[in-house]
């Protein structure tokens, strides 16, 4: 299963992705917010649980390719998260040298079509540490209003999070 947007391809990890993936997860202001730097070991069983998500429900955060070189840029996708059991997450993670060129938001539209259409998802939502401006940014330039504030952990450390969501109804209408 692919995706396509006009500039991009959402798809499937390859092996020529692992070493720009590792790279991303390496990156410490990419991982600032995803709690630190990841390792090789890591990345590589994430990319594994993705791929698997994606053959078996149809969601995963997994690769975006842009179209006019199959440059990897980063991930994107849909996923179940801990906390929120009911609702598909919407996320990302790019590389830096591609922030600010409207690349997280033109998959996360892709990826939000998807889940109205082809999954039936009533609503989405986006997690992000509270001090996250910048996907903070991204979630209201597609449309999603703020929900609530949450005090969440990962792996012992916990944040103070913010959560917007979407619904289906909403959808395609300007923020």
């Amino acid at each position: 299963m692919e995706l396509l947007t006009e500039r991009l391809r959402l798809r499937a990890s390859l092996p020529a992705d692992h070493l720009a993936q590792f790279e991303m997860n390496l990156d410490s202001e990419v991982m600032r917010w995803l709690g630190g730097p990841q390792s090789a070991a890591k990345t590589l069983a994430e990319m594994e649980y993705n791929d698997r998500t994606l053959a078996e429900f149809g969601y995963g955060k997994v690769a975006i390719e842009r179209r006019s070189d199959g440059a990897f840029l980063g991930i994107c996708g849909l996923s179940v998260e801990n906390w929120y059991p009911d609702d598909l997450e919407i996320g990302w993670r790019l590389l830096p040298r591609h922030w600010g060129q409207g690349y997280a938001t033109e998959a996360a539209k892709a990826w939000m079509s998807h889940g109205f259409s082809t999954l039936g998802a009533k609503r989405l939502i986006s997690i992000t540490d509270l001090p996250n401006q910048r996907s903070i940014a991204v979630m209201q330039r597609l449309g999603m209003r703020f929900d609530h504030f949450a005090g969440l952990e990962i792996d012992g450390d916990r944040f103070d999070a913010v959560i917007y969501a979407l619904g289906v109804n909403e959808f395609g209408q300007p923020a």
